[in-house]
């Protein structure tokens, strides 16, 4: 077993220069701590309770509640309060789980290299997106699912813009949207640029017409808005050009969109990649919009705690070829 020292040189070798301060952190820790400690402070972390955390390690809850007893006369801070039925950790465990979890994930898999089988694992995985990229590719995984790993369950949460905040405090493994993940501890993959267009019936006023800016203006606009503001990109545009739009309706979900659209006078604005299923079907047709709009760019972020995750990795490879699929029909 090495020494203390010994397993900062390892620490130090196995990750790099890049991550020094990282270790000097950890030392001055590690020099006073027993390295279990950081194992079970690592689960903790993960799980956001003591009785799950107990259940993940083998051991009685005691035990955890008896060894954060100690985590906390050593590092001299609460780490968890109180949340409800759950717990709460400190800003001073989310510094040091952030200093930490990189790490021990590195020396966890070198020690004992993590094995995935996706036809026997049992796993679930949360997913921020929104309800817009739900309706897009959560059949298609649902489907290569149930035929290559039919133990993994996909948990979706909302995204509102805080995916940074979402993948630093653990609540989600990835995000999934139009956050590129600016942090040092998220990276991130770029998937597509969405372009947009105008959706309609196929037999309204405007569908064999050309669609002018005037007409355009003219029209019922329904816009789908998850913070309820009647106003989107659409409409900053526009404004540079001094001219607005009638919202005659709003949405908090794209679910609700294309029945409305396909028995109402509304025209409305939406990625080309969300139409196609409905375009195929004959409900809608697209037309080309007025204005320019820019692209907007898709990335799939996640925290470098997981970087050597098998299963995670196993389900971006996944999730990158049905995105590419569903964007390329």
């Amino acid at each position: 077993m090495p020494s203390v020292q010994g397993w900062i040189h390892i620490f130090q070798l196995m990750i790099g220069i890049t991550f020094i301060d990282k270790i000097n952190v950890l030392e001055t820790i590690v020099n006073k701590t027993d390295l279990n400690l950081f194992v079970i402070f690592d689960v903790i972390m993960q799980e956001q309770s003591i009785s799950a955390a107990a259940e993940r390690l083998y051991m009685t809850q005691p035990s955890v509640s008896n060894a954060v007893s100690r985590m906390r006369h050593q590092w001299n801070d609460a780490l968890f309060v109180k949340q409800g039925r759950g717990i709460k950790p400190t800003p001073y465990a989310n510094q040091l789980w952030q200093t930490i979890a990189e790490p021990l994930n590195i020396i966890s898999n070198a020690v004992n290299p993590a094995q995935f089988i996706p036809a026997l694992a049992r796993q679930t995985f949360r997913i921020s997106l929104t309800d817009g990229m739900t309706s897009m590719l959560w059949l298609p995984l649902r489907k290569m699912i149930e035929q290559e790993a039919p133990g993994i369950d996909l948990h979706a949460v909302p995204f509102r813009a805080n995916g940074e905040q979402l993948l630093l405090d653990n609540e989600v493994d990835l995000v999934l949207d139009i956050y590129k993940g600016e942090h040092k501890l998220i990276h991130s993959k770029w998937m597509s640029d969405l372009n947009f267009v105008c959706v309609m019936r196929p037999n309204h006023v405007l569908a064999k017409a050309t669609l002018t800016l005037d007409n355009f203006l003219a029209a019922e606009h329904l816009l789908v808005s998850h913070s309820g503001d009647a106003q989107g990109m659409v409409d900053s545009k526009l404004a540079e050009l001094g001219k607005t739009r009638r919202i005659a309706m709003t949405v908090n979900t794209f679910a609700s969109v294309f029945p409305l659209l396909a028995d109402s006078n509304l025209i409305t604005i939406l990625p080309e990649a969300a139409t196609h299923e409905y375009v195929a079907a004959g409900e809608v047709i697209t037309k080309k919009l007025p204005i320019s709009i820019a692209d907007v760019k898709i990335y799939m972020a996640w925290h470098t705690r997981q970087n050597r995750d098998p299963a995670l990795s196993w389900l971006m490879n996944r999730i990158n070829k049905i995105y590419s699929e569903v964007i390329g029909n």
